[in-house]
């Protein structure tokens, strides 16, 4: 539609430059305009909640509207516990293992070490025995086996604790660790998701349109609000070929309207390289006044009631010389 009223303006204003040429006295005649922010969500759903409604004013950060969030919710919740999981995990390996069963460990070195002195006062026992021809060879070697068997236990009960309390292995603690920088992206990511369930107005702005009701199924990427920014505003006016060069980019002019205060200061942003609704004639030093070109000026102050005194397809007034010139 925007489209379409664009061009029907332009041909107006064309037919009007052709036939009743421009008094530039009086001004060139032309229309606001407007950049609409037409505000959407990536991902589709349904329409939980419509904070706005046609014709409100919102400031920056206030709630437009709200989709349904459910599994979004339940996915942001599982990513938060597979993160505690993976945190734990970590920890634990760097603890080593459990104080009790450290202790449980410790227990068994001593009856080992009550053991392994049981068994060396055995072994000094039959040795003497052996040394006085009071026993055979066979029972001092017997002694000697136990003696070894149960020095042999120490040192392993003296490795197990100390296994224990070193730890996980270097690998397995940074296989956890990417483990946590994994989780942490993925809870990121579901919050992320969350988040875009929702939007807000990035600034103030009137509320041209609402485009979809509650409880309605709203496609990936499709608009639900439109906003339209007071600074967003702006003049589209044509002007002859033999008048062009007295418009330039950046300068300074006046736009006034039925029903304005007064004049609004506004600045030419854009100048059309090429001719608007060119007519069929053939181009000659008599009949170039008849092409014009386009224009568009934005206000130099885009205060917030701008919006109530421009609107767009309004009718305007632009003079180029009732303002001075930028320098």
């Amino acid at each position: 539609m925007d489209a379409i009223f664009d061009w029907i303006a332009g041909a107006f204003m064309a037919v009007a430059a052709l036939f009743g040429g421009a008094d530039v006295s009086t001004g060139y005649q032309g229309y606001v305009e407007a950049d609409y922010v037409r505000v959407a969500v990536p991902e589709p759903g349904t329409l939980e909640l419509l904070a706005v409604r046609r014709g409100d004013m919102v400031e920056a950060g206030d709630l437009l509207f709200a989709l349904d969030d459910t599994a979004e919710r339940a996915a942001r919740d599982e990513a938060a516990a597979r993160l505690t999981q993976a945190e734990a995990r970590a920890a634990d390996l760097r603890k080593g293992e459990r104080p009790e069963e450290i202790a449980a460990l410790e227990a068994e070195r001593r009856q080992a070490q009550a053991s392994l002195a049981l068994t060396r006062s055995e072994l000094d026992r039959q040795q003497q025995l052996y040394d006085t021809r009071v026993i055979a060879e066979s029972r001092l070697d017997e002694a000697r086996s136990a003696y070894r068997r149960d020095v042999a236990r120490v040192a392993e009960l003296d490795a197990q604790i100390a296994t224990a309390e070193l730890g996980g292995r270097a690998d397995a603690i940074a296989a956890a660790a990417a483990e946590i920088e994994a989780a942490r992206a993925a809870l990121a990511q579901a919050e992320w998701r969350l988040s875009q369930r929702s939007a807000a107005a990035a600034m103030a702005a009137l509320v041209d349109d609402t485009l979809y009701a509650e409880g309605e199924h709203v496609a990936a990427g499709k608009p639900i609000v439109s906003l339209l920014p007071p600074g967003n505003l702006f003049v589209r006016f044509f002007v002859p070929e033999t008048e062009l060069g007295r418009i330039a980019v950046g300068q300074r002019l006046a736009v006034t309207c039925d029903g304005c205060a007064g004049p609004i200061a506004a600045r030419v942003s854009f100048v059309s390289s090429d001719a608007e609704y060119t007519p069929p004639v053939i181009y000659s030093e008599a009949r170039r006044e008849k092409l014009v070109f386009m224009i568009e000026a934005r206000p130099v102050v885009a205060a917030p009631d701008l919006g109530a005194t421009l609107h767009p397809g309004q009718p305007v007034t632009v003079t180029p010389d009732a303002v001075e010139p930028a320098s």
